[in-house]
């Protein structure tokens, strides 16, 4: 049996992270993907909970060394998710959410395709810049910056399989977890799972 890859993105500020950890907390047999990067950790965040943090240079080993299913660089520092553990976790069964931009996501889809592709976007620009500003972290020049780089990640939308719109949080998170709920009930994954069953109901009699 494997397990099924979910890649979910989305610009800055649509609420991906907190859907996402609520997902994990929702489902059994489903983990969230931690990443690498360059960037210095954020208050309250931990390492090996929110992000592997590690220098360029160790990140640039890394790279060389194959260790990511995919890398990327956004906002001036570096993203990268380890392929081992990605792979062990899909042959075990176990299904797994990376939280990636666009260029990761193209990346993943080229090394597993059977990957499910999942685009978050807000209901307005406006909710969007709410969201950036309310963060209280970032000066007026950087609130610019990443509101445009979210339009230009906003652009990418049509390359996933599904689309969610985070206005009402408990509504977003409904359809995600219908997103995981109907994948697992693909047939490939179903014929592995049942293949005893379904020999049996198949059988000459």
């Amino acid at each position: 049996m494997t397990g099924t890859l979910f890649i979910v993105s989305a610009p800055s500020g649509a609420g991906k992270t907190s859907l996402v950890k609520a997902l994990v907390e929702r489902l059994d047999h489903i983990r969230l993907s931690v990443s690498y990067t360059t960037r210095a950790p954020r208050p309250g965040e931990r390492e090996g909970m929110d992000y592997h943090f590690v220098d360029e240079e160790a990140f640039r080993r890394m790279v060389r060394e194959g260790a990511f299913l995919e890398h990327a660089r956004v906002f001036d520092h570096f993203y990268g998710t380890s392929r081992t553990w990605i792979e062990e976790r899909l042959r075990a069964g176990t299904d797994v959410v990376l939280e990636i931009d666009w260029q990761g996501a193209r990346q993943v889809r080229e090394a597993i395709p059977g990957a499910v592709g999942v685009f978050i976007l807000p209901p307005s620009r406006e909710v969007l810049e709410e969201r950036l500003r309310g963060r209280g972290q970032d000066d007026e020049a950087v609130i610019a910056r990443r509101m445009q780089d979210a339009v230009n990640e906003m652009r990418h939308y049509k390359e996933y399989d599904y689309l969610v719109i985070n206005d009402v949080f408990d509504e977003a998170l409904e359809q995600l977890t219908h997103i995981v709920h109907a994948a697992r009930l693909r047939t490939p994954l179903q014929a592995r799972r049942h293949a005893e069953l379904i020999l049996a109901l198949l059988a000459e009699t």
